[in-house]
């Protein structure tokens, strides 16, 4: 109807966990050390998805659509957690429920051609924990977008992957220094501090 307002979302979360690309086959070439790396990164982030949950912070996956336009979150996430596909641990391990918020994005960035603008707008939230993998990459790319957008950012550095521990580690230190993250380990976040 014109002039009117669409409803927005009554509570407002001035943080948010946002889970990017771990719902992934990891099925490529050379994706072993991919792999292995987040096998490793999952077990750190389910708890801190539980911890955010507690905290009262939305849980917000961000995956790529891999070039599927007609994809379906859902149907992602059953593919995904099969048991013959390379990264089938990790999306069992972080699995969403019926409380997360789920976008589906075209590129590397969590933001390029996505709705999360709005949603973050709409929750409220003006500070984002990024998570996921690849680090190197997927995160990076958001992580600076998001810092466009004068979003707070915190990047636990135990909840992020890359092909090496070494590329992992050169993005971890870019992002503090250019994007001015956070990103101590997630065990000593304070969640309620973010909020």
């Amino acid at each position: 109807m014109p002039g009117r307002s669409r409803s927005s979302t009554t509570e407002r979360h001035p943080a948010a966990l946002l889970l990017i690309d771990v719902i992934n086959d990891m099925d490529f070439e050379g994706s072993e050390s991919l792999v292995r790396h987040a096998e490793a990164m999952a077990g750190k982030l389910r708890v801190l998805k539980r911890r955010a949950r507690a905290a009262g912070l939305p849980t917000i996956y961000i995956n790529d659509n891999f070039g599927k336009w007609r994809s379906d979150f859902r149907a992602t996430v059953q593919y995904c957690i099969k048991r013959d596909v390379p990264g089938h641990k990790v999306a069992r391990m972080l699995k969403p429920d019926a409380k997360d918020y789920f976008v589906l994005k075209p590129k590397q960035s969590a933001f390029f051609g996505t709705t999360l603008d709005t949603l973050l707008q709409d929750l409220g939230t003006t500070k984002v924990i990024l998570t996921g993998v690849a680090g190197d990459n997927c995160v990076l790319f958001s992580a600076n977008d998001a810092y466009m957008r004068k979003l707070r950012l915190f990047i636990p550095s135990d909840c992020i992957a890359s092909n090496t521990e070494a590329e992992n580690q050169y993005a971890l230190q870019l992002m503090k220094k250019v994007v001015k993250a956070d990103i101590r380990p997630s065990t000593e976040l304070d969640l309620k501090a973010t909020r």
